[in-house]
């Protein structure tokens, strides 16, 4: 299936110069990238190590590749050549693990902290507690090859807007009291990585500055592979 230009063109003008779109290639060809990095569109995000590690030698250089899936430590060195931004940080183990493979590449690796906004049990992330610590042990053991750009967040998957706004303000509240209460030279919440094809309106509302849509660009995922 081809990408839906007219959507594109949509969500490009709804967005404007302040939120950034991530478009969610994971599972499809290199042929929708394409088609939609002609239109101009330069943020890629997968979910996958091995699916990017695939795609990234074969599409244009110019692409800013997102890793917006779970990331295990194990896998990190794969795509610390090349990745522009990684959105999944939930552990300060992790953290270290990109630092080190950060500075085999001789690069710095910007990324997001994972918040468990949500009211299920099956997304990951930090709570406020666990967030907390991860900020102060970067006080006590500074990694200089990581810098931490924002929050990085997922609704409910729930039709009641309310609850999703909800979690959506509250992470942004977070983002906001760690600019106010931390001064780390390599933390600054200046990224809001919040809204997907179902939620992004509300995340806009709510200060998203950044979101990650897939299926209303792409159509569905095959996840038959």
């Amino acid at each position: 299936m081809s990408i839906n230009k007219e959507k594109y063109i949509e969500i490009i003008k709804e967005l404007g110069d302040k939120v950034t779109l991530v478009a969610v290639s994971k599972t499809k060809p290199v042929e929708d990238i394409h088609e939609l990095y002609d239109l101009g569109q330069r943020d890629f995000g997968e979910n996958y190590v091995q699916e990017l590690v695939d795609k990234e030698p074969i599409l244009s250089k110019d692409i800013n590749w997102h890793f917006i899936g779970h990331l295990q430590s194990n896998k990190v060195k794969y795509i610390a050549p090349f990745v522009h931004l990684i959105h999944g940080v939930d552990s300060f183990s992790l953290l270290k693990e990109i630092d080190k493979q950060a500075a085999k590449n001789n690069r710095t690796i910007d990324c997001l902290l994972q918040i468990y906004i949500a009211k299920e049990e099956t997304k990951f992330g930090l709570d406020e507690k666990e967030l907390n610590e991860l900020l102060h042990q970067l006080t006590i053991e500074p990694l200089n090859n990581i810098s931490i750009k924002g929050l990085m967040g997922m609704a409910s998957f729930s039709d009641d807007k309310e609850l999703i706004r909800s979690e959506f303000k509250y992470l942004k509240e977070l983002a906001d009291k760690i600019n106010i209460q931390y001064s780390i030279p390599n933390v600054q919440c200046s990224i809001i990585s919040i809204g997907m094809s179902s939620d992004y309106t509300i995340a806009i509302e709510e200060g998203s500055t950044m979101v990650r849509i897939g299926s209303l660009l792409f159509g569905e995922r095959n996840y038959s592979k």
